[in-house]
């Protein structure tokens, strides 16, 4: 648990890859048409429906697949292997890779299965265009975690991811019996991987001792690359024409308005009344005079 939880920890986060389709499948129930320059050792065995090898150090044998169309991008590589023969100092490598087919030159993705001085341990190696190379084995001297080793006789499931987005591939190996995880670890390359066109089982480039085998069975081989993102021409949306409008000169026919003035009330002056009441009063006066004189 340990183990598991120092992995999930160490493993960086993958980004999305999109969609991805199979560029290359086999069941090996029917005949995979590999070629390989030691068909004693490597060779279909249409009764088991599996690829069997024979990988001695030194002699450069190899067996690989019929050409994949991978141009460039996210890949996944998967297989089944069976090892029943891991002598010291063998090894057994399975991968992604150019023309050459050998580890040491790019462009290549490669798992492999060796017997070192850390007992029975698992590889993920690979080599850029530009020769830069980048490996991790599963013994404590290659990453933080403890050494994790795999047994011969039981059946594992490798799967390889490698995201373009982030150049990191990661390898996980998983007990094809029980279902669970044995190893997971990834490298991050630099630069893009493109230009490989086959997968391989070899130990081409290897100069180790002779006469170390390394024997076992492949099986259910399938590699998936993404598939790019198919451009999406904009639609255009029908244009509505906008109304048109003819312009008319706007005649106005103005009625002069005619505005009466508000009568006003004449205030009377009020020195005329008290004229007019003196008057009398004087006419009165006048009239009593004459009247007295006359009773006189």
């Amino acid at each position: 648990m340990l183990t598991a939880a120092l992995i999930i920890l160490m493993c960086p986060i993958h980004a999305d890859t999109g969609t991805q389709a199979v560029l290359y499948q086999s069941t090996f129930a029917t005949d995979p048409h590999w070629t390989t320059n030691n068909p004693s050792t490597d060779y279909w065995d249409p009764s088991a429906e599996q690829y069997h090898f024979g990988i001695q150090p030194s002699t450069g044998n190899y067996a690989y697949s019929p050409p994949i169309n991978y141009v460039n991008g996210s890949f996944t590589l998967e297989y089944d292997i069976h090892l029943t023969e891991m002598d010291p100092g063998a090894t057994l490598r399975l991968g992604f890779t150019g023309t050459d087919m050998d580890f040491n030159k790019g462009p290549n993705v490669i798992t492999a299965f060796t017997n070192s001085k850390y007992g029975l341990i698992m590889v993920l190696h690979s080599v850029t265009e530009s020769a830069i190379q980048e490996e991790v084995t599963s013994d404590m001297s290659s990453y933080p975690g403890p050494t994790v080793t795999y047994a011969l006789n039981t059946t594992y499931h490798v799967k390889v991811d490698y995201n373009a987005d982030t150049d990191v591939v990661t390898e996980t190996v998983t007990n094809k019996e029980t279902g669970g995880q044995v190893w997971s670890y990834f490298i991050t390359i630099p630069g893009s991987l493109k230009n490989m066109n086959r997968i391989y089982i070899g130990n081409v480039g290897d100069y180790g001792t002779m006469g170390l085998f390394a024997f076992g069975w492949v099986d259910n081989v399938r590699l998936m690359a993404a598939i790019p993102a198919t451009p999406t021409t904009p639609t255009s949306q029908p244009t509505t024409p906008l109304p048109t409008y003819t312009p008319h000169p706007a005649t106005k026919t103005t009625t002069p308005v005619v505005f009466m003035p508000i009568p006003t009330t004449t205030k009377k002056s009020p020195s005329s009344g008290l004229v007019a009441i003196a008057a009398l009063g004087i006419i009165g006066a006048c009239a009593v005079a004459r009247m007295m004189n006359k009773k006189k």
